[in-house]
């Protein structure tokens, strides 16, 4: 691996319901477990570069679980605020929405893929860590998520992969956070 490969380490899919996608992943494709957050609000956002009001901008619910080495993230939004979901899906569509990657130098990537010409979609900050979505539509058909890797963050994530390591049939397939 060169220093310009970066690795994906989710794929995410918007869903009309989250509890029910994690249900269908995990009979299909042993999925899971997930932790779902429902009506989950970001510490700061902004939407095509406006800032936006946690309270009252876009309302998200998410699921995110692991098959293997890969974070599978199912999110519905249940407002029709702008947001780089409503820019793909409205009420009633789904499908497959971004891939992500992790980085220790988070402007510096969102610096490079608008230097290649993509617009900052949503960008936020949750729990100490960045986000950006870059509408890489044009050249991918989908989003890209660029996030950066606080220790904590990447501590959760593990726990939650040992947790599917771990999972067998007949387990609970959604965890309270």
């Amino acid at each position: 691996m060169t220093d310009d490969t970066r690795p994906l380490f989710q794929t995410a899919y918007y869903v009309g319901d989250v509890e029910q996608a994690v249900i269908r992943w995990n009979r299909l494709f042993g999925a899971g477990p997930f932790v779902v957050l429902h009506h989950y609000k970001m510490e700061r956002l902004w939407v095509h570069g406006a800032p936006v009001d946690p309270a009252t901008g876009p309302d998200f619910s998410y699921a995110l679980g692991y098959l293997g080495d890969l974070m599978i993230q199912f999110t519905t939004q249940h407002n029709d605020a702008p947001s780089v979901y409503r820019d793909m899906y409205r009420t009633g569509e789904e499908g497959f929405h971004h891939v992500a990657h992790l980085t220790g130098s988070f402007q510096a990537e969102v610096d490079r893929f608008v230097g290649l010409g993509f617009d900052i979609g949503m960008q936020f900050v949750v729990d100490g860590a960045q986000g950006a979505y870059l509408d890489t539509r044009s050249a991918t058909g989908y989003f890209t998520e660029i996030h950066s890797n606080p220790q904590p963050l990447l501590d959760g994530f593990a726990e939650w992969r040992r947790a599917h390591a771990l999972w067998k049939a007949g387990d609970p397939v959604i965890l309270n956070p």
